[in-house]
């Protein structure tokens, strides 16, 4: 079961990969013209097939992918309550400091129109 998640991420790092690729190449290549898009797509496809192709076959990163996979399952995620009140916290926490830096800005432009006022 967890070495199909392990290949399931490979694929998805070689696709997100081909794509990052692609938008690079067409970025490069308008410098020059107009990109050609199925010349910068295939290049991209290939070498991001072929740099999967390999991270995959390594054992050693194979390896490391299959512990990320297993600490993963172990990942619990909060319930609804405790992220709505983490939430209001956030918020809470930061309008509280953002108003604390509006009075220290208000009291440092007031010192500062006494000094050179």
């Amino acid at each position: 079961m967890e070495r199909k998640w392990t290949h399931v991420l490979f694929a998805v790092g070689g696709i997100i990969l081909a794509w990052l690729l692609s938008k690079s190449g067409d970025w490069a290549w308008s410098y020059f013209g107009k990109p050609n898009s199925f010349a910068v797509g295939t290049g991209a496809f290939l070498v991001a097939g072929i740099a999967t192709l390999i991270a995959w076959k390594n054992e050693q990163l194979f390896g490391l992918a299959q512990e990320v996979t297993t600490e993963l399952k172990k990942v619990t995620w909060p319930t609804r309550k405790e992220t709505v009140s983490s939430t209001i916290v956030v918020i809470v926490t930061t309008i509280v400091a953002s108003l604390l830096l509006g009075v220290f800005d208000g009291v440092w432009s007031w010192v500062t129109r006494m000094i050179y006022g």
